[in-house]
């Protein structure tokens, strides 16, 4: 975040979103998730590794355990750092693929935020879309706040695990 040696004003610019500095590295998870077409009620937990492909294309490569045992999860992310936009490809082991596109806003002091939806995908015979809202409190830290919708039906909390770095 800038210095600027005063207090902030409206007409100060936010920096564009440092996807390099926030999110390249490994990341914890605890996500206590309700039963959903995606899986059973329960603790979930984890490790997600994100690495520059190249340009302004990442991967995430997630492992994990739930209540019905191990998961693994690939995601492919692109940030358009001008246009503030972020797109992923996630294509999970527990067999559905989904992709999520949204907007990156934030704040002079350093807080940003992604609002990611999803297309509508199938999964154990449901239409289903996913919502998730990153809030990015440091590059150390980020809550997530998910919520699905089921065959066209209200958007519901899927939980708000925290992602941790591991420095």
């Amino acid at each position: 975040m800038p210095v600027l040696g005063r207090p902030t004003e409206g007409t100060d610019t936010v920096p564009l979103f440092d996807f390099d500095t926030y999110f390249l590295g490994k990341w914890t998870f605890e996500w206590s998730m309700p039963e959903s077409p995606l899986g059973p009620a329960g603790p979930y937990s984890g490790t997600t590794v994100i690495s520059k492909v190249d340009g302004r294309f990442y991967e995430a490569v997630t492992e994990g355990e739930g209540p019905s045992g191990p998961f693994k999860a690939r995601e492919l992310l692109a940030y358009h750092k001008e246009n503030k936009v972020l797109a992923r490809q996630v294509t999970d082991s527990r067999g559905f693929s989904y992709m999520q596109f949204g907007p990156v806003g934030g704040d002079l002091g350093g807080i940003y935020n992604i609002h990611f939806d999803s297309a509508p995908f199938t999964v154990n015979g449901k239409s289903v879309r996913l919502r998730n809202e990153l809030r990015l409190l440091s590059p150390l830290n980020y809550r997530v706040s998910s919520s699905i919708s089921v065959d066209g039906g209200p958007f519901t909390n899927l939980g708000t695990p925290w992602f941790r770095k591991n420095p």
